[in-house]
């Protein structure tokens, strides 16, 4: 399948002397898109899988030299892996996340590329005491976006184009073809991103058989959840995970900790939200007292919103019911918990970092992003009143925050009004910084 993150992978084996070390939460498709990606290249591929082959973490063990790890490496490695010519590829390198020390001396000796990837970095590779700054290339990977769903789906790369032009003029994209792509947009909510749901679906078109694999998803990450509560006891990772369908769907949708325990308070349980974000499997979006520039400085990190970091994960926690009549498009349902999930998801797969922003007699604004040096306002829209938006309005008439543009998504076409685009919620993937090229500065240091 598709994979945007292909072209990077690529543009590494070609072009970077670095090692890469590919991030992200379990079962995204890691592993499959560096194997493909060397593959397509024509180097020669070594892996060594740490859960595999478990003898291989006392064999190339922390304790060693560098310059031993190396010389191990080759008596275990074929002799078609010629120098120069191999990527040695280390998998599930969370059991043994101590190599990444040695890649320095790995990468400075240049015999051959490596490339490292694995679940629960975020979060094992903290322990480790020395990280080498300089000879690492960091790619975070997450569940398949909308625009690589539409092409498992065998959208046309001449309809993809047709979409980019009409959100780059702001013009209205043919009814029938948008009524097509809502529909497609629907069936992502239940489907989702990972890469075996996707597979499943285009298989079967069976959504029972879609949510058996979320559901040995999910039995995943709860037993990786188990272990480290039991490495901490003050972990409430399963309890937390579990209820954010819930949290989503209530109108005050920030995450209120009294759903845990009537005495909790947030300092305690710190550690468990900051876990689950580490591994991939949630996203908090925070509060922001302004939106100015930079989001950072305001940011309050115990105020924020959680989602799921798959669309298709969420939902899957729903009734069967849910799930008909969101293919069957019911406006009477509420689909706001999973329009905002999506975009959240979107958003985060795009490069930014949304917020949210709340105030007193102003009203909340869904979420709130920086591009292109300038804070952008997003309203999500999942009724047909997706023109009533009192407090993106009470926002964009506040003139000391400088507001200049900002986008409502929602099942209706393209359209502008004002300072206000109103994009179909499946056009959200197109929403993108604009990539900078060299920022050259001379200074005149004639004189000094």
């Amino acid at each position: 399948m598709y994979r945007r993150d292909a072209a990077f992978i690529a543009d590494w084996i070609n072009n970077s002397n670095k090692a890469l070390l590919v991030t992200g939460a379990r079962q995204i498709g890691k592993t499959w898109l560096i194997r493909e990606e060397i593959k397509k290249s024509g180097y020669i591929k070594f892996e060594v899988n740490f859960i595999d082959q478990p003898d291989m973490i006392e064999y190339l063990n922390a304790e060693m030299s560098a310059e031993d790890f190396l010389l191990k490496l080759k008596l275990i490695m074929p002799e078609n892996c010629k120098p120069h010519k191999t990527v040695v590829f280390f998998d599930e390198i969370q059991k043994c996340p101590e190599i990444v020390t040695k890649i320095k001396f790995l990468v400075d000796e240049g015999s051959f590329k490596y490339a490292m990837s694995g679940s629960l970095l975020g979060i094992e590779l903290k322990g480790i005491a020395s990280a080498p700054v300089g000879y690492l290339t960091i790619l975070r990977m997450y569940p398949m976006d909308f625009e690589e769903f539409m092409v498992a789906n065998n959208v046309s790369a001449a309809t993809l184009d047709m979409l980019k032009e009409k959100y780059e003029t702001n013009s209205p994209v043919d009814e029938f073809i948008h009524q097509k792509l809502l529909s497609m947009f629907f069936v992502y909510l239940i489907v989702g991103g990972m890469p075996d749901a996707v597979k499943t679906y285009i298989a079967t078109k069976d959504i029972r058989e879609v949510d058996k694999i979320q559901r040995d998803i999910t039995t995943l990450y709860k037993e990786d959840f188990s272990q480290y509560e039991q490495e901490d006891k003050k972990l409430k990772l399963k309890s937390i995970y579990d209820i954010i369908p819930a949290e989503l769907n209530k109108q005050n949708k920030r995450f209120i900790f009294t759903m845990l325990d009537k005495e909790l308070k947030f300092d305690r349980y710190e550690n468990s939200f900051l876990w689950l974000k580490d591994a991939g499997v949630v996203l908090p979006v925070y509060n922001v007292d302004a939106p100015v520039i930079p989001h950072m400085t305001s940011k309050s990190s115990n105020v924020f919103r959680l989602f799921s970091s798959d669309i298709g994960l969420l939902t899957s926690a729903y009734p069967a019911e849910t799930k008909i009549e969101l293919i069957n498009k019911n406006a009477e349902v509420n689909n706001g918990a999973h329009f905002e999930n999506a975009v959240a998801q979107q958003l985060t797969a795009n490069g930014f970092e949304p917020y949210f922003c709340k105030k007193k007699n102003i009203g909340e604004m869904d979420f709130a992003i920086e591009m292109s040096g300038k804070v952008i306002p997003i309203e999500v829209k999942s009724g047909k009143a997706y023109k009533s938006h009192k407090a993106l309005d009470n926002f964009m008439n506040i003139t000391d925050y400088h507001l200049n543009k900002a986008y409502v998504f929602s099942v209706e076409n393209v359209e502008t009004d004002g300072n206000i685009t109103y994009l179909p919620i499946y056009m959200c993937y197109l929403l993108k910084e604009k990539k900078i090229g060299k920022m050259i500065v001379e200074l005149d240091t004639d004189g000094l």
